[in-house]
């Protein structure tokens, strides 16, 4: 030691290990989720594993040109098909309260959704004596769907790379919007000139 400095006397027993956060039950956890998936597979068989949910369209600009699994089916959806909120729950369709159909095109694809699954599907009457033996027979043959009963409506293919026609290229794209958007915009104000323009010829022709 050089000095008359303090001599080394560092505290490294901080029982540190009883500070840290571990997940070493990690690899433990995933096999009781799976062997959890695999148990209710088996006791809902033949059921699909998944409630039959709609085809909606993502949000934004960017996305909203593709379709995904939506939360539920609207009301409106579900009265065009031909069955109640209440009942469309016990059959493993999901509803939801308050999403809006916004145009007819989402209303038909979800509708027909609606009417497959119900082409398909295999209802038990709840006593025993009443069930028939081609609806046993059925239900015996009947095959566990993991995903979705009904698969989402396929996109539309891309067209195919063409030639530009010479009417195209005399479009003016940029004009025509500026055009549209001007149009949109002084559509009340021309309204209003135009009643003013009427109103004043009828009062010129009474004088």
């Amino acid at each position: 030691m050089m000095q008359n400095k303090q001599l080394p006397n560092v505290h490294l027993r901080k029982e540190w290990d009883l500070r840290v956060r571990t997940w070493f039950n990690q690899p433990g956890r995933k096999l009781r989720r799976r062997n959890a998936r695999v148990a209710k597979a088996a006791k809902i068989a033949p059921r699909p594993l998944e409630l039959l949910r709609p085809a909606v369209h993502c949000p934004t600009v960017k996305y909203n040109r593709k379709t995904r699994v939506g939360r539920g089916f609207t009301l409106e959806e579900l009265k065009a098909a031909g069955i109640s909120a209440k009942y469309a729950a016990t059959i493993g369709i999901a509803v939801d309260y308050r999403r809006k159909n916004r145009s007819e095109e989402s209303l038909a694809v979800n509708t027909q959704r609606v009417k497959d699954y119900l082409a398909q599907l295999i209802v038990l009457p709840t006593q025993a004596k009443q069930r028939t033996s081609e609806q046993k027979q059925a239900y015996q043959a009947a095959v566990q769907v993991p995903g979705q009963v009904v698969p989402l409506p396929k996109v539309a293919a891309a067209e195919a790379p063409r030639a530009v026609t010479a009417e195209e290229k005399q479009v003016q794209a940029y004009v025509t919007l500026r055009k549209a958007r001007g149009a949109y915009k002084s559509h009340g104000i021309a309204q209003k000139r135009k009643a003013e323009l009427k109103e004043k010829k009828a009062n010129s022709v009474k004088k």
